[in-house]
Parts: structure tokens; sequence; C-alpha cells
């Protein structure tokens, strides 16, 4: 008969996928990031539009007088162009992706709450893609809706509501294309820089205006470069906004956007991935 101690059955380890993990990481940081304070920032610069649309709407309601633009009428379909390309696409798409993007691992390490990140029986890159999955849902949820209201009281102004709804459309898909591939840069820059907030802000309002600007292959180098090549298929070819759009010397097409966005987006937010996974984060006492 044998005598040896009956022993406890090994319990199976279950540790999750990138997935499974991510989706974890996102479901824990979504609350999170709806009740920080850059939560309160970024209403600050999504509701900038919407108080200078209700100005706008004021305006003309009270006065009766029409918008110029050098000497152009500007009706709604082209104020909301001007705003929508302005507003958003050159300041509150890249602001908020610099703002969120870089905090996706540098406030956890501020925090010194990236060890406890760590620890969990989670891939280390699941992290990263789960609070950027987080910072989307966040932005996006906050940023569509404050289009929809300056495009409700911006439009009527001699634009139909009807004839331009699908154009709405692809504008806040185009916005949603932006804050990903924004914050897919910026979460590689938190990764990789000791002061990511500084180095996003010098991208977003030194470099990217400077070479847009100017002519040559740097352009090529930018974001909002791309994301021209998408606007134009959304915005109203009204006069006044070719003015606005006509200071670009080059626009790259639909095809060659989109398949150089999905490269930066993925590309950066896998290398961002990547060296969260492989770096040592030693936090300063």
């Amino acid at each position: 008969m044998d005598t040896r101690p009956a022993t406890a059955p090994e319990l199976p380890r279950y540790a999750p996928n990138t997935v499974q993990a991510s989706l974890r990481v996102l479901d824990l940081s979504i609350g999170e990031m709806l009740w920080s304070r850059r939560t309160i920032f970024m209403a600050l610069v999504v509701g900038l539009p919407v108080v200078i649309a209700v100005g706008t709407r004021l305006f003309v309601l009270m006065t009766g007088r029409d918008w110029h633009v050098q000497g152009v009428v500007a009706d709604g379909p082209a104020i909301f162009g001007l705003m929508f390309w302005g507003l958003y696409m050159r300041f509150s798409v890249p602001v908020l992706g610099v703002f969120y993007g870089t905090s996706l691992i540098a406030d956890e390490v501020e925090d010194k709450t990236i060890t406890y990140l760590f620890t969990r029986p989670i891939p280390r890159g699941a992290v990263l893609l789960g609070k950027y999955l987080a910072y989307l849902a966040c932005t996006v949820f906050v940023i569509l809706p404050s289009i929809v209201v300056v495009w409700l009281l911006i439009l009527p102004m001699g634009g139909s509501l009807a004839a331009s709804f699908i154009d709405m459309v692809k504008d806040l898909a185009i916005v949603a294309v932006g804050l990903a591939i924004y914050g897919a840069v910026f979460a590689f820059v938190g990764a990789a820089v000791k002061r990511p907030l500084l180095a996003g802000l010098v991208f977003v309002f030194g470099w990217e205006p400077i070479v847009l600007a100017m002519p040559g292959y740097f352009k090529h180098l930018t974001v909002a470069f791309y994301l021209q090549g998408l606007v134009p298929q959304a915005m109203p070819n009204d006069s006044a906004l070719g003015l606005a759009q006509s200071i670009f010397r080059e626009i790259p097409s639909l095809s060659e956007s989109v398949v150089w966005m999905a490269a930066i987006g993925i590309g950066f937010l896998a290398l961002a991935m990547r060296i969260v996974t492989r770096r040592e984060y030693v936090l300063e006492q």
C-alpha cells in the first residue's frame, strides 16, 4: 500500500493573452481617464468650436449679415469646413493626441504605479494597448458630439443638413482616424522619451506647421500631410473653403493617405508596445 502523503492537485495557471489583457486594462482605465483632470482640459478644447459656432449663429440671426472671406460670401458649409479643418483637425485632434498619448505610460511612471501593472500576469504590451484603446474611446466620445453640434448650428446658414449629412459622417470618421494616428505616434513618444509632452508639443506646433508650408519632401514626415488627403473628400467645395485649402501646394491621394496612415498608426503602436515590453523602469525615490 502506498503510504506517501497525498498532495493537493496543482491548479492550472491562467494568463490572458494580449487581446484579453488589453480589454481588461481598457475597462480599468476608461473610468480613470474620464474622471481625470485631463477631461476638464479636453472639454475646454472641444467646447471652443461650439462657443464660436453659437456666436457665429447669433451674429447672423441678430444682424442679418453674411460672413465674407476676401469678398466671397461664406455660407454655412464653407464656414463649417473652415472650422473643421482649423479648429478640429489642426488643433483639437493633435492636442488631444499629445496630452493623452504621451501620458499613457509616463503618468504611471510619474505616479509610481507602473510596477503594480507590470506585476500582473499579463503581457506588458497589453497595458499600453489597453490604455491606448481607453484614450481612443474617451476622446471619440467627447469630440464627435462637439462636431455634430457645430454642424447643426452652422450648416443651416445657407446649406442643407440633409444634403451634407454624408459629408458630416465622413468628417466624424476622419476625426476618429486622426485621433487614432496621433495617439499611436505620441504613445511611442511617451514610451521612448523622458519628457514626452514637450517633444509632442514641439512636433505639433513647431515641426508640422513649418514643414507643411515648405516645398520639398519633409511634409511627408508629418501626420497632418496624410490627413489632408482625406479632408477634401469630406469638406464642401465652396470658393471660400478653397481659399483655405489653396495654402497647401501638395495633397496626397486618398489611397496614398490610407496606406501611409495605416502604416504609421500600426507601426508606432507596435513600437511603443515593444519598448514597454523590453524597457526596465527605474522609479525615482
